[in-house]
């Protein structure tokens, strides 16, 4: 009789691969491609610009001496609403609004420069001093150009059509010459100048105190 024949031996089977790996890997592959692309692009970039300052040397025109006490400063914030319409033409044809956003500052001053020999009274004992002098001015807006910008802006076809054709599209100078305007008047109409005289009168009264007067007043031109 013949022996069983015995079943051959499985023959192992191959590991599978797992698709997580190969899918990792066409990632690295895509990103160094992309990477490369883009650090080639922009080192032969055709239209790419390089900035060069060419500009001259600061050249110092003038030194004029001051004799103020800058006594008091304000900060001012204010958003500009522009709005240009044409008489017949709808808005989105025709018309711009602006809507701008105007941050500066404002200084309040007291000039000593008009000063005369009278304004300075010292008793004869020199124990008391009266000092007169006039009153705050205000500078003119200085407008922050980092805080200041255009918050949102729309405009018809033929205003976009125009500005894209001209040479000198139009520029923010009436929006800052606008916000300027409004600071100003804001500034008028504050404290500021008020601040300002009663800082100089407090300065004043410290400085003449440590020169040994025991008594200083300090008066304003329009005071009696």
């Amino acid at each position: 009789m013949k022996a069983p024949s015995e079943a051959p031996p499985e023959a192992p089977q191959a590991p599978r691969r797992r698709p997580w790996r190969f899918f990792a890997g066409l990632l690295v592959v895509v990103i160094i491609l992309v990477v490369g692309a883009r650090l080639t692009w922009s080192w032969l970039n055709p239209f790419g610009e390089t900035s060069i300052d060419r500009s001259q040397p600061v050249l110092l025109e003038s030194i004029h001496n001051l004799s103020r006490f800058e006594a008091a400063t304000g900060n001012f914030q204010v958003i500009v609403d522009l709005e240009k319409d044409a008489s017949f033409l709808p808005d989105a044809v025709k018309g711009s609004r602006t809507l701008f956003v105007g941050a500066g500052g404002v200084d309040a001053y007291v000039d000593f420069g008009g000063l005369t020999g009278g304004a300075l009274t010292v008793s004869p004992d020199r124990e008391e001093v009266t000092i007169k002098l006039p009153r705050a001015q205000l500078e003119k807006p200085n407008l922050d150009n980092a805080r200041s910008y255009v918050y949102a802006q729309q405009r018809g076809l033929f205003d976009r059509v125009e500005d894209f054709l001209s040479s000198s599209p139009a520029d923010q100078r009436e929006l800052y010459t606008l916000a300027e305007k409004k600071i100003a008047e804001a500034a008028q109409a504050s404290d500021l100048r008020n601040r300002a005289d009663q800082n100089t009168k407090s300065m004043l009264q410290g400085m003449l105190s440590t020169l040994g007067f025991n008594k200083v007043t300090v008066k304003f031109a329009d005071e009696p």
